[in-house]
């Protein structure tokens, strides 16, 4: 082979190692590249994912949070509400207790009314000179009726009063005997009682007209 060939080949051979090594360098500069854009993408996705898994262990528990407030609330409602319900059931027992006993004990105070007439009646009767038998009938009148007393009875002071339908029941009207008692009660046929500050039993009155 003659020298000029040997040149010309050695040309070739070192034309061909200086483009493979600026391919290597190439690739490697480019695998670099690819390196460094990786890496960047994946710091900027590290906070990212840190705040995502931030608020995935948060949320647990502001949610469990929540959840147990508004069971309190729920719970707390709900007991208010029954201990409201059961204050009215009480209160609502003792009022009809009480207006039962009221009532159960104004039926048989106003059967008695009729005793107390009966004795009222039998004093009126009693001859003068049997005054031994007349404060005796009276004492007995006098206890009877302190007892009842005891159960809420009064007597109505109606005569000489302002005649009122409320209290009142007219069985007749007569002339006034004098002008004051037009209107008024002139005389009580039949006395009128209260109990516990109610009418038991209207008076039947005669009116002045």
């Amino acid at each position: 082979m003659s020298k000029k060939n040997k040149e010309k080949q050695t040309e070739n051979l070192s034309e061909e190692a200086r483009k493979a090594e600026e391919n290597t360098e190439s690739q490697i500069e480019a695998e670099e590249n690819n390196n460094l854009d990786k890496q960047e993408a994946s710091a900027q996705e590290e906070p990212e994912q840190e705040k995502d898994e931030a608020k995935a262990q948060e949320n647990p528990e502001n949610q469990q949070e929540g959840n147990w407030e508004d069971k309190y609330n729920q719970l707390n409602d709900k007991h208010l509400r029954l201990f409201s319900e059961f204050d009215n059931y009480r209160k609502r027992t003792m009022r009809e207790k009480a207006d039962l006993i009221k009532s159960a004990s104004a039926d048989l105070i106003r059967e008695m009314l009729t005793l107390i007439d009966d004795m009222d009646r039998a004093i009126e009767a009693v001859p003068e000179e049997q005054e031994e038998a007349r404060k005796g009938m009276l004492l007995i009148r006098d206890k009877f009726v302190k007892l009842l007393k005891q159960k809420g009875l009064e007597e109505m002071d109606s005569k000489g009063k302002e005649f009122n339908t409320d209290y009142h029941e007219a069985v007749t009207q007569i002339p006034a005997p004098s002008e004051d008692m037009k209107g008024k009660v002139v005389d009580v046929v039949e006395k009128g009682y209260f109990l516990n500050d109610k009418v038991l039993r209207f008076a039947k009155v005669v009116v002045g007209k």
